[in-house]
């Protein structure tokens, strides 16, 4: 048991370190050929798009790691089955339903964005569903603990599409704009999402043998919502800063920081990997009655997440004159934003998987009034400081926010729960 997760550690970290190398790639590619102004203007519709989009599973994608694996392991096939479809109709149907607004709006009101903004935003709302559906495929896959299927189309195949796409438009011409960019990405995540789909449905079938289904949806949505509130919270703690940003400065300050950002994204990668390896096992334990793997698993968890965390950081730190120089001259003035963001990253992480447990276990109202919280604590200060130091106010404000985040969420896990999650006590059970 102990080798099956970490070994799923592994393979999701190195599949998104190699996604991020591509992303890193075609991040470096997009700005040489925009320049700063265009590529803020990029930089601003993606973080919408993603942190949209990611959220439109309503909380789905994470909700079939909870339900699937304890319909499984309690021997409940017809009701697994039932998630499964459920989950891909509301999924889609909510994606679907959010970019038919979006695009009404950009019809009926288009003085209500910059005329700088429309067509990358227009490209964008086609993309919003395709990052909705294949953030459910990958919970999916993840609930049967196929790592390489629900990591590898979105974050590598997507990626290493989307710097060829880019490479390609570059060869035929095209004028270097945010559109363009938007475009590319959108060629790529409906090229990734069709692989990913038709390879589910085809193991799908051989672990799910076809039989009937049943369906519980006040139980599902009344779980999966408060996670969809979790992900839009995280969606915002990842992006709050150079939302603030993109209301305060000129496009070009906030492509620098989103470069900075860019960079940090190895990091974070950790935590990532090793929460896409574990989450399921403490469903399925908990489903199975078994409070020493539960305890084991969180122990793990904490501990290898603060070291690699720890260790990745220092890596990308001493890298980063380097990293930053790829996107052009006159980046020295993020390293330090990047250093703060790495602080933050490292500090959270010495907390341990609370928001896991709450998420997994029971707790989620909890963990999405607490996220919530905090993420309007990191808007105020980015509202506060960004005037007084720029760029590195924002990335002050969220680091702040970031820690004191994980220190509530890994309190109401161990008082909910019962299992400590910091580092330092995350051997006892109570």
């Amino acid at each position: 048991m102990r080798s099956g997760p970490q070994r799923a550690a592994l393979t999701v970290f190195a599949i998104r370190v190699g996604s991020a190398g591509f992303a890193y790639g075609s991040q470096v590619l997009a700005a040489r050929l925009m320049g700063w102004d265009a590529y803020g203007i990029f930089a601003s519709v993606w973080v919408w798009t993603a942190m949209l989009g990611h959220t439109l599973t309503l909380g789905l994608s994470q909700g079939a790691c909870r339900f699937v694996p304890r319909d499984q392991a309690q021997g409940d096939l017809d009701l697994a089955r039932g998630y499964i479809r459920a989950g891909a109709l509301m999924t889609g149907g909510a994606a679907l339903a959010v970019a038919g607004l979006g695009a009404a709006l950009l019809i009926l009101e288009p003085n209500l964005f910059a005329p700088v903004y429309r067509a990358p935003i227009a490209v964008a709302l086609c993309v919003m569903p395709l990052f909705a559906l294949q953030d459910y495929l990958e919970g999916v896959a993840r609930s049967q603990n196929w790592v390489g299927l629900a990591i590898a189309p979105p974050y590598l195949l997507r990626q290493t599409l989307m710097m060829a796409c880019m490479a390609g438009a570059v060869l035929v011409g095209a004028p270097p704009r945010a559109e363009v960019a938007m475009a590319c990405m959108l060629a790529a995540a409906a090229a990734a999402t069709a692989l990913q789909a038709g390879l589910l449905a085809a193991r799908l079938r051989k672990a799910l043998p076809a039989g009937p289904h049943r369906y519980r949806w006040r139980n599902w949505l009344g779980v999966s919502l408060p996670i969809a509130a979790i992900d839009l919270a995280n969606a915002g703690f990842t992006f709050v800063d150079v939302i603030v940003l993109g209301a305060l400065v000129s496009p070009a300050e906030v492509g620098l920081y989103f470069a900075a950002t860019r960079i940090q994204q190895f990091v974070v990668f950790v935590h990532f990997a090793i929460s896409a390896a574990t989450l399921q096992r403490y469903s399925a334990a908990q489903a199975q009655a078994n409070r020493f793997l539960l305890a084991e698993l969180v122990r793990r968890q904490g501990r290898t997440t603060a070291a690699a965390t720890f260790a990745v950081g220092g890596a990308i730190l001493a890298a980063s004159p380097l990293l930053l120089a790829m996107f052009g001259a006159d980046l020295g003035a993020s390293v330090p934003i990047l250093c703060v963001l790495l602080a933050g990253s490292v500090a959270a992480s010495l907390f341990g998987p609370g928001e896991d447990l709450l998420t997994m276990l029971g707790g989620e109202r909890l963990c999405a009034g607490l996220t919530a919280g905090t993420l309007i604590a990191a808007a105020g200060l980015c509202l506060a400081l960004v005037p007084a130091f720029g760029p590195l106010g924002a990335a002050l404000a969220v680091a702040f926010a970031t820690v004191a985040r994980a220190w509530l969420l890994a309190r109401a896990a161990g008082q909910l729960h019962g299992l400590p999650t910091p580092v330092w006590s995350a051997g006892a059970v109570g």
